[in-house]
């Protein structure tokens, strides 16, 4: 299956973090906190203005972003992976640039 994202959305995989604590405690996994940073996998065409005209996303396919920690509450699975769906303005930068 694939997903397409409309508008100004951008479609995210979370990159996994370590689930050990700066103590050296093991998280179990219900306790670790998502990572709010990920891979761009998808991006919309963008976001129609009131004239009509379309500004285009601000991110690719393959930048890897940060995002607020309590942004990206719309998940997909696809292929069995659950993937992030965020909309332009939740994404905070882009790592490496």
């Amino acid at each position: 299956m694939k997903f397409v994202p409309l508008g100004d959305r951008v479609l995210v995989k979370r990159t996994d973090e370590e689930e050990t604590s700066e103590g050296g405690i093991v998280l179990p996994g219900s306790a670790a906190e998502k990572p709010s940073q990920g891979e761009v996998l998808a991006v919309g065409p963008g976001k129609t203005l009131d004239n009509g005209e379309v500004q285009a996303v601000a991110v690719k396919a393959g930048d890897m972003v940060v995002f607020g920690q309590y942004a990206g509450s719309n998940t997909v699975k696809v292929d069995g992976e659950e993937l992030v769906v965020l909309n332009e303005n939740d994404i905070l930068g882009i790592l490496g640039k």
